[in-house]
């Protein structure tokens, strides 16, 4: 019997190749399967519009990429998305987050990146949730810069963020072949 994870490995290879993520120190391995709430320490989100367009972002270094970032303490999955989507996208958070897939992250380091940070195992998670864009992005001080937040089909977005950030390219497609827009 073929797992949900060995059926989209094969569509999704980048997704699920093992990887060793050098500034982070860990391990990575790609899943399907539902994550612990309190171990994702990191996520990035698919932010559909009432349109239904996926809301995407560029970085003054030119870098694409999904809204997201790192879970702050005492940060619930929805404050964070929240956070992150005002500070990066300039865009209210209007419907819960759904996690999809993650990174299974397994870290080679004597201790967490931040204190309040799950070790030596935690998710770098992806969401669905939705949103509207309000107006310009937030940039705090110890943030990313970001120059442009785009609302496209999700065809377009991936096609627009694949120059960048294969990975997040790869992840709207993997929830769109699994329905969820």
């Amino acid at each position: 019997m073929v797992t949900d994870d060995e059926r989209w490995a094969a569509a999704f290879p980048y997704l699920y190749e093992p990887a060793y993520v050098d500034y982070a120190g860990c391990r990575t391995a790609f899943t399907t399967r539902p994550v612990p709430d309190e171990l994702v320490g990191r996520l990035h989100v698919v932010a559909l519009t009432p349109e239904r367009h996926v809301v995407v972002c560029r970085s003054v270094q030119g870098w694409r990429f999904l809204p997201g970032g790192t879970r702050e303490p005492g940060e619930t999955l929805d404050e964070l998305t929240r956070r992150e989507l005002l500070e990066e996208a300039g865009a209210a958070m209007t419907g819960p987050v759904s996690l999809f897939a993650a990174h299974v992250a397994d870290s080679l380091r004597d201790g967490p990146y931040r204190p309040h940070l799950p070790h030596p195992r935690a998710y770098w998670a992806y969401g669905l949730t939705r949103a509207e864009v309000t107006g310009p992005p937030t940039n705090p001080p110890d943030g990313e810069h970001i120059v442009e937040v785009l609302a496209l089909p999700p065809d377009e977005a991936a096609a627009y963020i694949a120059e960048h950030h294969r990975m997040h390219a790869d992840v709207i497609r993997l929830g769109q072949a699994l329905g969820l827009f």
